[in-house]
């Protein structure tokens, strides 16, 4: 019997799908897709989750001192002259950070592996570079997503079953966090 479903394609073909895939079901909570992609894309999201369940605690917090730019009320950031060129002013701030364990660490290498990049567009500027920003898939998994299913052993993921497909009758299915 298979390990895995090959879903008509090459492995590279297939990889990148599923870690689409999986990356656009952490990101979105839900997404639409077919019953097998559905099943093999369970296995990696519940690996990932499992992962951050595991490693959520698993930091120590520093505090640091920082130098950060002066703003204007504008935020805009402050300039002197000093021998003739302009130069920004910074301020010296404290901030206390999370430093990853060893192992916290090593779990957030492993997800980066499987998740791409992601970029939030704004609806009401899009296609303005600017506006864009990037979230952190794996800060969201280790902050929101783990103490969510603290308590669970497991099942973070349900598949609905929607239908049969118009075009080409595949069965259509919800795969949906828990």
């Amino acid at each position: 019997m298979a390990k895995y479903r090959k879903l008509g394609r090459t492995s590279s073909q297939r990889k990148a799908l599923l870690r689409n895939q999986v990356t656009a079901l952490l990101n979105h909570g839900k997404i639409k897709t077919t019953d097998a992609k559905a099943k093999e894309i369970r296995k990696t999201a519940e690996k990932l989750i499992a992962m951050a369940v595991k490693e959520k605690d698993n930091y120590e917090e520093a505090t640091i001192k920082v130098k950060v730019a002066r703003k204007d009320k504008d935020g805009k950031r402050v300039k002197e002259v000093v021998d003739g060129k302009k130069v920004t002013v910074y301020d010296e701030v404290e901030k206390t950070i999370k430093k990853d364990k060893p192992s916290r660490l090593h779990a957030r290498r492993q997800m980066l592996k499987v998740l791409y990049p992601v970029k939030d567009v704004p609806t009401a500027q899009a296609g303005r570079k600017k506006n864009t920003k990037e979230i952190d898939l794996v800060a969201k998994l280790f902050d929101e997503v783990a103490p969510k299913y603290e308590n669970r052993n497991g099942g973070y993921t349900r598949i609905v079953k929607i239908g049969q497909r118009k075009g080409d009758a595949a069965m259509e299915v919800l795969i949906e966090l828990v």
